[in-house]
């Protein structure tokens, strides 16, 4: 009961409404438009509770963030989003592995549940956009050569995936944003899968509650950022 009360506490009553609120949404969307299809559901919840720890900065968003990657590459995989699978279970969920360690082992201020603010500079800027200017050359590729659906926002959603989860693992604000970007193609993605399938609604549902996560922890994030630095320049 202890424990309970901590975690409740740990959380602000904005955040716990925002967690309730698309947990509600998601499991309604699932009553409604899903076939029983429950890992669906199953990732949508980790996902989204991935997110409200990820906000706050704790690794622990990240451990969750690794099994939800696995779980939407098996979704991705009905409906034939070899882009997406290949995205995830290749290099979203490894690079959570490793975002994970890297928030581990930067915690702020000795404290482990908030992970260590970084600010990239100009120079890392340059080489993540190369580094991902070639993953997106060599993905494309890829998907051509699995027959992928909706090649072109897949192809956008590798690019959006790779920023994120790199500012992820280099423990940036701003991978908040690009995993808001992430969401958008997400969502333009299963809108068209929902035109086969509409049992697949649920599934955008899940990706909008994510965007206004995603919105939310680039704000906590930046206003970390600031504590972090008005506590140094003290």
């Amino acid at each position: 009961m202890e424990k309970v009360k901590s975690l409740i506490n740990y959380f602000s009553k904005g955040e716990i409404i925002l967690w309730f609120t698309s947990i509600l949404l998601i499991v309604v969307s699932f009553c409604f438009f899903n076939n029983g299809g429950y890992l669906t559901l199953v990732a949508s919840i980790i996902g989204a509770t991935s997110l409200i720890f990820n906000a706050k900065g704790n690794p622990f968003g990240q451990f969750l963030m690794v099994i939800f990657s696995v779980l939407y590459g098996m979704i991705s995989l009905t409906f034939n989003y070899y882009g997406e699978m290949i995205t995830y279970l290749g290099m979203t969920a490894p690079m959570a592995v490793f975002a994970l360690i890297s928030w581990l082992r930067n915690p702020y201020n000795g404290n482990k549940s908030e992970v260590k603010v970084n600010r990239l500079k100009g120079k890392e800027i340059a080489f993540m956009i190369i580094l991902t200017a070639i993953i997106t050359f060599i993905f494309y590729f890829i998907l051509k050569a699995f027959n992928t659906a909706n090649i072109i926002p897949s192809t956008i959603s590798v690019i959006t995936s790779f920023v994120a989860v790199y500012l992820t693992f280099r423990r940036s604000a701003y991978y908040a944003l690009a995993y808001a970007a992430n969401d958008i193609v997400l969502i333009v993605l299963w809108v068209l899968a929902t035109i086969s399938d509409i049992s697949y609604m649920s599934v955008i549902i899940c990706f909008v509650m994510f965007f206004v996560n995603d919105i939310y922890g680039f704000i906590n994030w930046s206003k970390m950022k600031k504590r972090q630095v008005d506590v140094v320049n003290e």
